[in-house]
């Protein structure tokens, strides 16, 4: 750090960037005190941008807390993955693929730039699981290896969870392995990773409070496609059989895209709202209870985590094909009372992939252009 301040002008602007910080505070312990006697003795009074990096976010925010040595003396800059309207830029595919393409990717930019314009879904997986060194497959075990470089029992709860498994107590099964996990064990692993970010954590929304019937899921999109299908596979691509790793995919792709691709809506939706058709709506979530019958994909409400009113009540339906149809209106319309704080009045709104069905009471309707248009 002396030296740095040594190097750097006093007269001319300069740039100095720090990578791996927080690998830098774990490792030595006085690096932050440090990194504030040489900021406030030598850099500030130099034209100097110094950017710190680092990709565990818990550990960059803590660095900024009161009582921590640097506090005060830096701003927050977080760097987010591309968002699905970029996505489609990159790519070139119609809303519905592009949104499929940010399920896969994750947005990250080595990841989406590989995915070539004209490729389909399928283009693109059978280029990438043919090359053990494809950004698809590398940059998934390179985020698990930088962030958690010892295979112990948080992997096993990543996994779990990548895997499907969303409630606590199937987790502590699934990652216990022989033996359930203990609730002790499991509770501080979760609460670090959700402060990681790595795993987000997803409460009914209703007028009632439920903080018991919370599910979990991987929180980045292309980690989650990763652990479901490509963690696995990986031995049989490096081995050239890319093709087996293919057809699992396609075989599952239905059914977990239409999981994974509802955190990615209630955003769209989130971003979309309020507006002059739902003035109120400022939080858009799910409810379920603890058998998931019924489980509402949106939930429309003035507030969160607790709603004050309940807005809409809504369904996602993003197969490959077939409309919204009289079929999932009226396993909607018979759900609704189930949420507390809705009426028989409490309007229905759906997301379709594919479209809607003529004659349907519904308040509101999205398709794949209209989610994607949340982030023009």
């Amino acid at each position: 750090m002396r030296a740095l301040a040594l190097a750097l002008p006093e007269d001319v602007p300069s740039v100095a960037v720090i990578d791996e910080v927080p690998w830098l505070v774990e490792q030595d312990r006085e690096f932050e005190g440090a990194l504030q006697a040489i900021w406030d003795r030598h850099l500030s009074a130099k034209p100097v941008m110094l950017i710190l990096i680092g990709s565990d976010v818990s550990v960059m925010e803590a660095l900024r807390e009161h009582g921590r040595p640097f506090f005060g003396r830096a701003a927050r800059l977080a760097v987010n993955p591309l968002h699905p309207a970029d996505v489609q830029a990159v790519t070139g595919l119609d809303a519905a693929d592009a949104i499929d393409a940010q399920l896969i990717t994750g947005g990250f930019p080595e990841v989406v730039q590989s995915w070539e314009p004209g490729m389909t879904r399928q283009d693109f997986l059978d280029a990438s699981l043919t090359n053990p060194l494809s950004p698809l497959l590398m940059s998934g075990e390179l985020t698990l290896l930088s962030e958690f470089p010892e295979a112990g029992r948080a992997s096993a709860v990543i996994g779990a969870i990548g895997n499907g498994e969303r409630t606590f107590s199937t987790i502590a099964a699934k990652a216990g392995g022989d033996a359930v996990l203990p609730s002790g064990t499991l509770s501080p692993i979760l609460n670090s990773l959700v402060a990681k970010r790595v795993v987000a954590v997803d409460n009914p929304l209703s007028t009632r409070p439920d903080t018991k019937n919370r599910r979990y899921r991987i929180a980045d999109p292309y980690l989650r496609f990763w652990l479901a299908f490509l963690q696995r596979g990986l031995p049989q691509i490096e081995r050239g059989r890319g093709d087996l790793v293919t057809a699992r995919v396609e075989r599952s792709w239905t059914g977990w895209r239409g999981r994974a691709v509802e955190p990615l809506i209630r955003e769209a939706l989130g971003r979309m709202l309020p507006n002059d058709e739902w003035d109120g709506t400022e939080v858009v979530g799910g409810w379920w209870n603890r058998q998931n019958n019924p489980e509402i994909d949106l939930i429309g409400a003035d507030r969160a985590p607790v709603a004050g009113t309940v807005h809409f009540v809504g369904s996602i339906k993003w197969f490959g094909t077939g409309v919204f149809g009289r079929h999932e209106y009226d396993e909607l319309a018979r759900s609704v009372l189930a949420v507390p704080g809705t009426t028989a009045e409490t309007p229905l709104v759906a997301v379709s992939r594919c479209g809607v069905a003529l004659g349907l009471s519904l308040a509101a309707t999205w398709g794949p252009e209209e989610i994607l248009g949340a982030w023009r």
